[in-house]
């Protein structure tokens, strides 16, 4: 999916619905997507209730139609949240996204202030015991324990991902972890949009040729 200004705007339509489907119904139910959006935004917002989900990197997993499994928000998300919301008060273009799970900060829209969210996620991280998030032009604080490395090797361990090759495709800085985790599995990693430093074996240079990689799943 192409990036947006707030996280609200992304959208994935019918026809990126329709490939997905096809490629899960192709490969006998192994797709999964794997996010740092929560379980509730990849099925509220996105339309994804379908598919095996697991969100907020790693933390929330999914089947269709059942409840998602994870853990309860903790009361120090609701703290670093509350401060983000303070610092950014006066600070237009800067954004606080609440997950279910964690907090992020994003500005993409005040570049400006990249210096200052640094500084305030690493001081909020320290005093909540939180772990920092990196991402595209945001910090997100979430508990620990859990990335997209640790949900791809959850979800190769049972069906109807046990025993497949995972191939995990993904743009993000906290997609690294997914494709090393699919590497160790015996799989392989592939990056999305410009080139960069990565742990990938493959690169697809815009998001359009994932939609004709997928386009050629029988």
């Amino acid at each position: 999916m192409p990036l947006t200004d707030v996280p609200e705007a992304v959208e994935v339509d019918a026809d990126l619905i329709g490939l997905l489907a096809n490629a899960r119904d192709a490969l006998g139910g192994r797709l999964a997507i794997v996010s740092g959006r929560s379980v509730a935004t990849l099925r509220d917002l996105f339309g994804l209730g379908d598919f095996l989900l697991s969100g907020t990197h790693g933390l929330e997993f999914a089947e269709p139609g059942k409840a998602p499994r994870g853990p309860q928000r903790l009361k120090a998300v609701d703290e670093a949240e509350a401060i983000f919301t303070n610092f950014i008060a006066d600070k237009p273009g800067l954004l606080v996204e609440r997950k279910t799970l964690s907090v992020g900060l994003h500005f993409r829209r005040a570049p400006e202030w990249t210096d200052a969210c640094r500084v305030l996620a690493e001081e909020v991280a320290l005093s909540t015991g939180l772990i920092i998030q990196p991402g595209k032009m945001l910090y997100e604080l979430r508990p620990g324990g859990a990335d997209k490395g640790t949900a791809v090797a959850e979800l190769m361990k049972t069906a109807p991902m046990a025993g497949g090759m995972p191939i995990f495709v993904g743009d993000d800085l906290t997609d690294e972890e997914g494709m090393m985790a699919a590497q160790a599995l015996g799989g392989c990693g592939i990056l999305v949009g410009p080139a960069r430093v990565t742990s990938a074996q493959w690169h697809l240079e815009q998001v359009g040729a994932v939609r004709h990689y997928l386009s050629g799943v029988p």
